[in-house]
This record gives C-alpha cells, sequence and structure tokens, in this order.
C-alpha cells in the first residue's frame, strides 16, 4: 500500500518551482491561477525572492502548498491508498486528494498563515528540537515548568519539538540539557506554533475554514492531532482548527499508517526532508514488533 506524505514548514528552497513552471503546461497553469487567485505574485518570490522574503511564515507556507500541490497533481499514477501532511502538508495533501479544490487551499493557507504571523508579532514565543531524549522526560518537564511550555512536533523516536514562551523555553532547555539531551537548537521561527499561545487564531481561523466547501476524502489521511485515519469532511476541518494549538503528532501518524498496512512512503514536496524521519521511525517501530 502507498502512503504519500507532504512536507511543512522548512522545505523551501530558492528557485522552488521555476523547473515544474518549465517543464510542464498544466504546472504553469497552476501557478498562474495561484498569482491570480492571490492577486500578487507569489510565483515570483518562489522563482526569484531571496530567502529573507522567502522565510516569512505568509510567503513559506504559500510557497510549499502551491509546489507541494502541482508536484501531486502532474505526477503519473498518483492514487494514494493514504495519506500525510506535516504540520502546513496537511493542506497540501488534502488538495492533492481533492477534499478541497486548490484555490480553495490557497485560500485557506494565506488565512492560516495570516492568523499565525499575527499572533508571532504580538507574541514573544519560539521554539527548540530537543534530541536524544525520550518523550515522557520532556513531557514533564514542559508541564512542571510554571510558564507556557509544551511538546508541540512528535517528529520521531526520541527527536521532540517544545514549543511556548521564549523565558520557559530557556529554563526548559537548561532543565534538559541536564537530563542529557544529546542536542537542543532554537528553531528559526518567529513563533510558538502549535501551542496555546496560538489560541487567539483558533475562532478566525474556524469561522473561516466553515465557508470552505470540504468533500469527504476518498482514501484515509493521517491528521496530525490524532495520528488515526479520517475520512470525513467535517472530522476533517475541525482537526485542522485545532491543528493550531495542537501538537503534530508525526511519528505516531506514520506508525499507525504501518500498522495499516503502508509498505512504501513517497515525499512529495520541495526537498525530501520527511525521508530521514520516516526511516527512524520505521526502524523503531519494527522493534517494537
Amino acid at each position: 500500500m502507498k502512503a504519500y506524505l507532504f512536507p511543512g514548514q522548512g522545505s523551501q528552497f530558492l528557485g522552488m518551482g521555476k523547473n515544474l513552471y518549465k517543464n510542464s503546461h498544466f504546472a504553469k497553469q497552476l501557478f498562474q491561477l495561484a498569482d491570480d487567485v492571490l492577486k500578487f505574485r507569489i510565483t515570483s518570490i518562489m522563482f526569484d525572492g531571496t530567502m529573507n522574503i522567502l522565510k516569512k511564515t505568509k510567503y513559506t507556507q504559500l510557497s510549499i502548498y502551491i509546489y507541494s500541490v502541482i508536484k501531486a497533481k502532474i505526477l503519473n499514477n498518483f492514487e494514494p491508498d493514504m495519506v500525510a501532511g506535516n504540520s502546513l502538508g496537511e493542506f497540501s495533501a488534502l488538495a492533492a486528494i481533492n477534499v478541497f479544490s486548490f484555490e480553495d487551499g490557497l485560500i485557506l493557507v494565506n488565512q492560516r498563515a495570516s492568523v499565525m504571523q499575527e499572533i508571532c508579532e504580538s507574541t514573544n514565543g519560539g521554539m527548540a528540537a530537543v534530541l536524544g531524549l525520550e518523550d515522557s522526560i520532556i513531557e514533564d518537564i514542559c508541564n512542571k515548568d510554571r510558564g507556557i511550555i509544551v511538546p508541540s512536533n512528535y517528529n520521531g523516536p526520541k527527536q521532540l519539538v517544545i514549543s511556548g514562551e521564549k523565558e520557559a523555553l530557556k529554563r526548559v532547555c537548561f532543565s534538559l540539557e541536564k537530563k542529557g539531551a544529546k542536542k537542543i537548537f532554537i528553531l528559526p521561527v518567529h513563533g510558538a506554533f502549535h501551542s496555546p499561545i496560538m489560541d487567539p487564531a483558533v475562532k478566525k481561523f474556524e469561522n473561516f475554514i466553515n465557508k470552505i466547501p470540504f468533500k469527504d476524502s476518498k482514501c484515509p489521511i493521517y491528521q496530525n492531532v490524532t495520528a488515526k485515519p479520517v475520512m470525513k469532511s467535517n472530522d476533517i476541518k475541525k482537526n485542522l482548527v485545532k491543528q493550531l494549538t495542537s501538537p503534530v503528532r508525526w511519528k505516531q501518524s506514520i506508525e499507525n499508517m504501518i500498522y495499516n498496512g503502508a509498505t512504501s512512503f513517497i515525499e512529495i514536496g520541495p526537498r525530501n526532508i520527511l525521508k530521514g524521519l520516516v526511516k527512524k521511525i520505521i526502524e523503531n517501530f519494527s522493534k517494537k514488533i
């Protein structure tokens, strides 16, 4: 069974999409459609922009979504048995399997990025990746801190991202170093994504997403919030809203996909950044069974 995976922020690169634009007439049409829908030239930022512009949340999310969906649309024999997307990648996955249209996905991602950017600019949050410790140790230290700090991305075995207030982040990172973390590095993001700090964005995004028509999925999508297969449109919508403040259960999603029959994983995005994580998850899962 084939599982298709779609990456989130961090997979962008300068010039992304230019080759797709040049080599596929259908891809060219979709890139032009993106410019028309957004009412600005996102293609100029993707093809010829600077990294300083591309790394801004608003442009990063749109660029990765556009690239990933177009790449899926021009693939021969794109018939997934199941899909999953890492954070933003969930939107790419849903557009690729036609739960909503490419155009509606653009509007959704643009709105999501805008409300997230707004929160980032009004709060003092950050994120850090922690390597080499069991999830339970990290969860316990986060729970004991007096500030807002939570696990936000269960990326793989002994690889967990934490998210929250910068002062709490410093305290928790110091405690995790003393607990024996092999490596801790602050992520180059401007906010505390997938944490309670994003709560003010929830209602705005919920009101917006309810205006967008969704279809039931033709194959299971393993959503970040539950890590379980979902196909009903209303459930998919609710999970997309919850994703703003809930952790990305990527490790658990891949494990559940394996358990339910996935035999191959194909990544669709600007760069193969999920490949290494999936390999480690598979190796670790094999030891459990």
